[in-house]
């Protein structure tokens, strides 16, 4: 089994979001991405939505509020 979650940070969907950020901020520096500002703005808001959502949800404190965060950070 795995260590016990402390921080928002050992969680792995946590680590796998901030992964999928660091990407899509790499792929909205290309060339094909950088005339389109409003798609580059809502691509990289949406993303990092993701990673607030599920800090939030954990930081609630209850099972019940991070699940919901989580369904939240799957729409983003």
């Amino acid at each position: 089994m795995g260590e016990a979650v402390k921080a928002f940070e050992d969680l792995r969907v946590y680590q796998a979001a901030r992964q999928l950020v660091k990407r899509v901020y790499d792929l909205t520096r290309q060339t094909a991405f950088r005339t389109d500002f409003s798609l580059t703005d809502q691509i990289r808001r949406a993303v990092v939505s993701i990673v607030s959502n599920i800090a939030e949800g954990y930081e609630r404190g209850s099972n019940i509020e991070l699940i919901q965060f989580l369904y939240i950070a799957k729409g983003s």
